[in-house]
């Protein structure tokens, strides 16, 4: 029984640290958007020149 009084602080700081972490992670911009850097290496954005060899003979 006495191990209840050690336990149950000990539980409720856990839980209250875990709720902060995820209080910081929201407001933080965390899960702003997720889809952005998955989808940022399927853009192709890469600004090449079609250039035509003209062989004269």
């Amino acid at each position: 029984m006495e191990i209840l009084y050690l336990l149950l602080p000990l539980s409720l700081f856990v839980v209250a640290l875990i709720g902060g972490v995820l209080w910081w992670a929201v407001f933080s911009g965390q899960y702003d958007d997720p889809d952005a850097a998955s989808l940022s290496i399927l853009r192709d954005n890469d600004s090449t020149s079609t250039q035509t060899s003209h062989l004269s003979s």
